[in-house]
């Protein structure tokens, strides 16, 4: 027996699903992309609700983008903000997002992270942490999300990771709903 090779790729549609170019001004514009991101996931059946995306916080230039691939990859950990988060560091060489030299990065995640996303979050060095819906939006459809509790986000607040929760949250929850609705694996 040989070990195996793991190689995480993204689902086809993706790149040609994104304008790589655009400038997401706003925490709007860029939940806006990674909630589209999370329904076409959703609605082509290629995994999982969620989707996350990594930025540059102040130039809003899109870095990298992560679909929830647990399932179709058999890898529990291949969620989308730790696909992100992967796919950001591989492309700008660093295993720190917030090393020196670097602009700030942050990561928008259509829903709250899980658990095990909280503490890639963490120790990513993204700056700033931005959801769109909530833990118990997730649940709510039969999710686990772990033990996160109010003091994980003190705790990456004192770390200096800005936390905004609740963005276009209606709209975050309407893609777990359809998802759920869809006869989605829950996991």
């Amino acid at each position: 027996m040989t070990s195996p090779t793991l190689a995480v790729a993204l689902p086809s549609w993706v790149d040609p699903f994104i304008d790589w170019r655009r400038r997401y001004v706003s925490l709007e514009d860029r939940m806006d992309l990674v909630l589209a991101l999370a329904g076409e996931h959703v609605q082509r059946g290629s995994g999982g609700p969620f989707a996350a995306a990594v930025f540059e916080r102040d130039a809003g230039r899109l870095v990298a983008v992560g679909v929830n691939l647990a399932v179709p990859s058999h890898n529990s950990v291949l969620h989308a903000e730790t696909v992100a988060l992967m796919m950001a560091e591989t492309l700008l060489h660093s295993h720190d997002l917030g090393a020196d030299g670097m602009p700030g990065h942050e990561l928008v995640c259509s829903c709250d992270p899980c658990a095990m996303c909280l503490g890639a979050t963490l120790w990513s060095g993204v700056a700033r942490l931005v959801c769109g819906a909530d833990r118990e939006d997730a649940e709510a459809i039969g999710y686990d999300e772990g033990p996160v509790f109010p003091s994980s986000y003190d705790y990456l607040r004192q770390a200096g990771v800005q936390v905004v929760r609740g963005v276009r949250r209606s709209a975050a929850r309407a893609v777990l709903d359809a998802y759920r609705a869809a006869g989605g694996v829950i996991y």
